[in-house]
């Protein structure tokens, strides 16, 4: 299983090639930002029409995750579905895969600014949790300490022999870890925009996703 290990807080953590953050002493699996549903959203408000199969895929990937992992709480960190119309308008397929991806496990829907309430799944539904010392919660608060968030969907490029590599990628300082989007259809924030400097240290270090996990000093 590719993955850079690093710690916060004290605890051991790994972030996955996948985007999914690891926490092998507590069995637990976190990802952020799946927007679930995005196509039929877009296609929804007028937008352009994409082949609606990003839900599947992205689930395939959690599932491949779960598989490797063996998982036995699951974290999702919120904006896990485009919106509560997408949430509902889920083919039968993709609320059949969840359903048996939650199969066996806790699992633990955070709310997002996407997805702001209950969505018609099995599963608790919170708005941040806490576990041993590190609080998971959707989108960063400034001065917080042993957090670990989405919302901002991160990337970061890495130039290499004349080459640029634009990647998803996790951010991680003294204080804090922001994932980067799992979902297939999900864009994403330069690291060096000022929100994301202002949340993060001087330190701060971006994980690169991809078959290798790579860390580089954030990019500002």
């Amino acid at each position: 299983m590719n993955g850079y290990d690093f710690s916060l807080a004290g605890v051991d953590l790994t972030a996955l090639g996948s985007g999914a953050l690891w926490w092998r002493e507590a069995d637990l699996l976190c990802v952020s930002d799946l927007h679930l549903g995005k196509s039929e959203r877009i296609a929804r408000r007028g937008g352009t029409t994409l082949p609606p199969y990003e839900t599947r895929d992205t689930l395939n990937r959690l599932s491949d995750d779960l598989e490797k992992t063996d998982a036995k709480t699951v974290i999702c960190l919120g904006d896990n579905f485009d919106d509560l119309h997408a949430a509902e308008a889920l083919t039968e397929h993709d609320r059949t895969s969840i359903t048996v991806l939650q199969s066996g496990r806790q699992w633990l829907w955070i709310e997002g600014n996407h997805d702001p309430g209950p969505v018609e799944f099995g599963g608790a539904h919170l708005a941040e949790y806490s576990r041993d010392g590190l609080t998971f919660r959707h989108i960063a608060q400034s001065g917080a300490q042993a957090e670990i968030s989405g919302h901002y969907h991160p990337k970061a490029t890495l130039r290499s022999r004349g080459r640029a590599i634009s990647r998803a990628a996790f951010l991680v300082d003294d204080a804090r870890v922001i994932l980067p989007a799992y979902g297939t259809y999900t864009g994403g924030l330069r690291c060096d925009d000022a929100a994301l400097c202002a949340l993060m240290g001087p330190r701060s270090v971006a994980i690169l996703t991809g078959p290798t996990p790579a860390p580089m000093p954030m990019p500002r």
